[in-house]
C-alpha cells in the first residue's frame, strides 16, 4: 500500500488527470464559442456550418459548465491532494541544503590551507 501512496503522491498523475478534465471542458467551451461565431457570419457563408441552434445558449452553458467542474476538481482532489502530498512529503526546510554546506566548508578549508601556505 505504501508503494501505491507513493505512487499517488509523488507522481503527475493527479496532475494529469486534472489537466485532462479540465481541457476537456475548456475544448467544450471554444468549440461552442466556435459553433456561435460561425453563426454571426452571413447567410451565404452560414450553411457550410451545420450547428445554428441557440448557439450563444450553448456557449454560455458550456462557460457556465466549465466554473462549475474548474471549482469542484479544485475544491475536491487539487486541494486535498495537495494537503496529502504536504503531510506524507513535506517540502524541504528553507535554508542551504546539507550538500552545499558541505562544499562551503570544504571550499572554506581549501583557501585557510592555501593561506598558510603564502
Amino acid at each position: 500500500m505504501t508503494g501505491f501512496k507513493n505512487f499517488l503522491l509523488r507522481g503527475n498523475l493527479i496532475d494529469l488527470a486534472v489537466a485532462v478534465i479540465i481541457g476537456t471542458a475548456f475544448g467544450a467551451v471554444v468549440s461552442t464559442f466556435t459553433n456561435w461565431l460561425t453563426a454571426q457570419l452571413p447567410k451565404g457563408v452560414e450553411d457550410v456550418f451545420t450547428n445554428k441552434a441557440n448557439t450563444f445558449g450553448a456557449f454560455m452553458n458550456a462557460t457556465i459548465s466549465f466554473v462549475i467542474l474548474a471549482a469542484v476538481v479544485y475544491f475536491l482532489i487539487v486541494l486535498p491532494y495537495t494537503k496529502a502530498k504536504e503531510k506524507y512529503f513535506p517540502s524541504p526546510q528553507p535554508g542551504t541544503p546539507e550538500d552545499v554546506r558541505l562544499l562551503q566548508e570544504i571550499r572554506d578549508l581549501l583557501a585557510a590551507g592555501q593561506a598558510k601556505h603564502l
